[in-house]
């Protein structure tokens, strides 16, 4: 069985983990997401409740045209007093916790919201939950801590390196998971994958923006 991790694509606010819809820009980027993996013969596609995840979910599902779930589980982890906050103001409000965060000596939960591993485990049910589905070919359209909180629980990472899996994961990238049935293993075959969006710069992380918090 195959899973593919998706991240969200753009939304429309800047502002931090704010319950925002798609961008024009996320529009595009679910697209053509949609068209790359129409070969793959998606059988199902599951999202989280946020607005951006479930927006991203139906426009590349009008390639699909497959069932949808949705699962509040698969929702960004909680940035909690940060949120709806601008990056700028993170920088200056949280300056302390930003530099013990980047340090990465334990698994550190946002001032009053979640570490990593709250993400693993509340999502990885739901990736237990999808294996036993049936189905061969499933995307995931979530978030990016959730991306890479999961992908470190599956390389037996500690929950507080899960930064390390990449400064900043694209709008729309694809995360790959083959899940070994006789061993009930998964195995991560890519990760934050945009091949689909390189050619189109204005579609990339770097022109929206700075930093990931």
């Amino acid at each position: 069985m195959t899973i593919y991790l998706i991240r969200h694509g753009r939304q429309s606010s800047k502002l931090c983990n704010v319950n925002a819809g798609l961008a024009e820009e996320g529009f595009l980027q679910a697209g053509m997401l949609g068209e790359r993996l129409l070969n793959k013969h998606i059988d199902a596609v599951y999202s989280s409740d946020l607005i951006r995840a479930v927006q991203t979910a139906k426009e590349a599902n009008r390639y699909w045209k497959v069932p949808h779930m949705i699962r509040p589980e698969l929702r960004e982890i909680s940035f909690g007093d940060m949120e709806g906050m601008t990056d700028q103001d993170i920088a200056v409000t949280f300056r302390e916790f930003k530099k013990e965060q980047a340090r990465m000596e334990r698994d550190l939960p946002y001032p009053g919201g979640e570490c990593a591993a709250d993400v693993i485990k509340r999502a990885m049910p739901v990736l237990k939950d999808i294996v036993k589905c049936g189905h061969q070919n499933v995307a995931v359209v979530t978030h990016g801590g959730v991306i890479r909180a999961v992908v470190a629980a599956l390389l037996h990472m500690d929950p507080k390196d899960y930064r390390i899996l990449g400064n900043s994961l694209e709008n729309c990238s694809i995360t790959e998971l083959h899940f070994m049935e006789a061993s009930e293993t998964f195995l991560v075959e890519r990760f934050n994958d945009y091949a689909h969006l390189e050619a189109y710069p204005k579609l990339l992380r770097a022109g929206w923006v700075e930093a990931e918090n």
